[in-house]
C-alpha cells in the first residue's frame, strides 16, 4: 500500500470516528438534552454532587465542551457559584475516560450488531426518543468500526522504514509528542477521538508505551482548549470555568511529566498491553487531578474571580445580557438563555404597567414619554430574542425542545403586544386625560387600579408557567382570566348604570370604557400562556382559546 493510500485511509477513518462521536453526542442531546440540563441544574449545589453530575452527563454525552456550555448557562450572571461549576468540569474530565476504557478492549465484533440495531430503531421507532437512541447506537457502531479500520490501516505502517526513522527522531523529544497530540485533540474537539487514535498507534506498535503516555498528556491539554476558546471574545466571566479547568490540567501535566517512567513501570505490572496502558493512564491522570483539586477549589475560585473580574453591564437596558451565541449549537442551553432574556421582558412590561397605573391618577406628562422609551427597550429585547431563537440549530432540536422554543417565542410575542397596547393605547388615553384636565371618578379609579393590580399578578404567574411548565399555575391563570372578565363586565355594568342615572360625564365616560377595553386585551395576551400549556396537556380544547 502506497503512502498516499495510507494517508487517505487514515483521514477517512479518523473522519468516521469523529462522525460516530458526533452522532452519539447529538443523539443523546436530542433524546435527553433537557433532562441532562435539569440534572446539572439540580446538582450544582455541593462539590461532590457537581462532580458526580459532571461525570455522569459527560459519560453519556462524550463531550466535555457541551457540558462546559451547560455549566456556563448557570454561572453566567453569578446565578451559580464558580466552585461547583469547576467541580462539574473535574467530573466531566473523568467522564470522558470511561468510554475510552470500554473501547480499549477488543469489541470489534459488536459494531455490526450496533449499526444494524441502531438502523432498525431509527427507521422503525415510533417515538422521537427511540429514533434518537437509534442514532446513538449507530454512532457507537461507527466508532467501533473506525477503530477496527484504523488498526488494520496502521498495522502495515509498523514495518515502514520511513515511519520508524521519523519516530526515532520524534520519540526522544517528548515535548513534540505532547504538542502533536494536543493539536490533534484540539482540532478533533474530542479527547476521546485523540485517545482512541493514540491507542491504535500503540496497539500497532507504531509508538512505544512511554510515547503513548506522553501523548495522553497532550490530548488532555488539547481537549481543555476547546471550551476555553469558546469563551473568548466576550465577557471575561465566561472564561473563569474553562480557564480554571485548563490551568488544573496544565498543573497536572507539569507534575506528571517527570514521573512518566515510574508510573509506566508500576502500571505495566497490572496490564502491559500498550493500548490498555494508555487508557488506564488517561483515567488515572484525570482521577488524580480531580482528587488533588476538588478540596482547594474555593481558593482557586477566588483567584479566578480576581483574574477575570466581572465586566460592567451595558448601560442600555435594551442590550441582551444572556443571549450567548456560543451556546447556539447546544439547544438546551440556548433555550435557557432565551428564557432568561424573556424574563427581562417581563420586568420591562411590569414597569410599564406600574407607570400606566399611576398615570390615571397623576398628571406627570413626562412619564408618558418615559413609557414610550421603555417600549422601545422592549421592542429591542424582543427583536434580539427572535433572532437568537431563529439562529438555533433546529435540526438538533428534540420534540420537547421544539415545543419549548415555540412556547418561549409565543410568550415573547405576547409581551411585545402588551407593550404596544400600553404605549399606543393606554398612554394615548393617559396623555389625553392629562392634557384635557379630566378627572376619573373615585370608584372608576379604584376599579382601574384593581384591574392593573390583577394584571401585574397575572404577569408573574404567566412567567412562572413559562419557566416551570406548571399545570397548576396554568389552571390558576386561566381561571383568573375568567375572574378578570367578570370584573370587566362589572365595571361596564356600573358604567352603564351611571349613564342611565346621568352621573357619567361624556369625555370621562368614553375614557373609562377605552381603558377597560385595553386592559382586557392585555389580560388576554397574558393568559394565553396558561391556555397554551393546558391545550398541550389535553385539559383544554383549542376552540376554547378566546380573547
Amino acid at each position: 500500500m502506497s503512502a498516499t493510500s495510507v494517508l487517505i485511509n487514515l483521514f477517512g477513518e479518523i473522519a468516521l470516528l469523529l462522525w460516530g462521536i458526533n452522532m452519539v453526542n447529538s443523539g443523546v442531546q436530542r433524546a435527553f438534552g433537557s433532562d441532562l440540563r435539569w440534572i446539572l441544574g439540580m446538582a450544582l449545589r455541593t462539590r461532590l454532587q457537581a462532580f458526580l453530575a459532571g461525570l455522569g452527563v459527560t459519560t453519556v454525552l462524550q463531550s466535555s465542551t457541551a457540558t462546559a456550555l451547560m455549566v456556563a448557562s448557570f454561572t453566567a450572571g453569578g446565578a451559580v457559584d464558580i466552585v461547583p461549576a469547576l467541580a462539574v468540569m473535574l467530573g466531566a474530565n473523568v467522564g470522558t475516560t470511561l468510554i475510552v476504557q470500554v473501547l480499549s478492549f477488543d469489541v470489534s465484533l459488536i459494531f455490526p450488531a450496533l449499526i444494524f440495531g441502531g438502523f432498525v430503531a431509527y427507521r422503525r421507532g415510533r417515538t422521537s426518543r427511540i429514533k434518537d437512541l437509534g442514532r446513538v447506537t449507530i454512532g457507537l457502531g461507527l466508532m467501533l468500526l473506525s477503530l477496527h479500520l484504523l488498526s488494520e490501516t496502521i498495522r502495515p505502517i509498523e514495518s515502514s522504514k520511513v515511519i520508524k526513522d521519523l519516530l526515532a527522531v520524534i520519540a526522544p523529544d517528548p515535548l513534540i509528542l505532547v504538542l502533536l497530540s494536543a493539536i490533534f485533540a484540539w482540532l478533533a474537539h474530542s479527547s476521546v477521538a485523540a485517545l482512541l487514535f493514540i491507542m491504535s498507534l500503540a496497539g500497532a506498535g507504531v509508538i512505544d508505551a512511554h510515547s503513548a503516555l506522553v501523548m495522553v498528556l497532550g490530548a488532555n491539554l488539547g481537549s481543555s482548549l476547546n471550551p476555553l476558546l469558546e469563551g473568548t471574545g466576550g465577557d471575561p466571566v465566561k472564561l473563569r470555568v474553562p480557564f480554571g479547568n485548563f490551568a488544573m490540567r496544565v498543573i497536572g501535566c507539569l507534575v506528571t511529566f517527570p514521573l512518566i517512567d515510574p508510573i509506566l513501570s508500576a502500571m505495566a505490572v497490572f496490564d502491559p498491553h500498550p493500548e490498555r496502558l494508555a487508557a488506564n493512564f488517561h483515567t488515572l491522570f484525570n482521577l488524580v487531578v480531580a482528587a488533588l483539586f476538588i478540596l482547594p477549589l474555593p481558593w482557586i475560585a477566588d483567584l479566578l474571580l480576581k483574574v477575570f473580574p466581572e465586566k460592567l453591564r451595558a448601560s442600555d437596558p435594551g442590550t441582551p445580557q444572556y443571549l450567548d451565541k456560543d451556546a447556539l449549537d447546544t439547544p438546551s442551553v440556548a433555550l435557557s438563555n432565551a428564557a432568561r432574556e424573556v424574563l427581562r421582558m417581563v420586568d420591562t412590561v411590569e414597569s410599564m404597567l406600574r407607570s400606566s397605573q399611576d398615570l390615571f391618577r397623576e398628571d406627570d406628562i413626562s412619564r408618558v414619554d418615559q413609557v414610550s422609551r421603555t417600549d422601545d427597550v422592549l421592542d429591542r429585547l424582543f427583536s434580539a430574542i427572535r433572532r437568537y431563537l431563529s439562529s438555533i440549530n433546529h435540526e438538533t432540536l428534540s420534540e420537547a425542545e421544539a415545543k419549548r422554543l415555540s412556547d418561549i417565542l409565543a410568550f415573547a410575542i405576547n409581551l411585545e403586544h402588551v407593550g404596544d397596547i400600553i404605549d399606543k393605547n393606554l398612554m394615548e388615553l393617559a396623555a389625553k386625560r392629562i392634557k384635557n384636565h379630566l378627572r376619573l371618578p373615585k370608584d372608576s379609579l379604584e376599579d382601574i387600579t384593581s384591574m392593573h393590580g390583577k394584571l401585574l399578578e397575572h404577569l408573574q404567574l404567566a412567567a412562572s408557567v413559562l419557566m416551570f411548565q406548571d399545570l397548576g399555575s396554568a389552571r390558576r391563570l386561566v381561571s383568573e382570566k375568567e375572574r378578570f372578565r367578570d370584573l370587566e363586565r362589572a365595571v361596564a355594568q356600573k358604567h352603564l348604570e351611571q349613564l342611565r342615572s346621568g352621573r357619567a360625564v361624556g369625555d370621562t365616560s368614553a375614557l373609562q370604557l377605552d381603558i377597560v377595553r385595553d386592559l382586557k386585551r392585555i389580560e388576554a395576551h397574558i393568559a394565553s400562556t396558561g391556555h397554551s400549556l393546558l391545550e398541550q396537556s389535553g385539559e383544554l380544547k383549542p376552540s376554547r382559546l378566546t380573547s
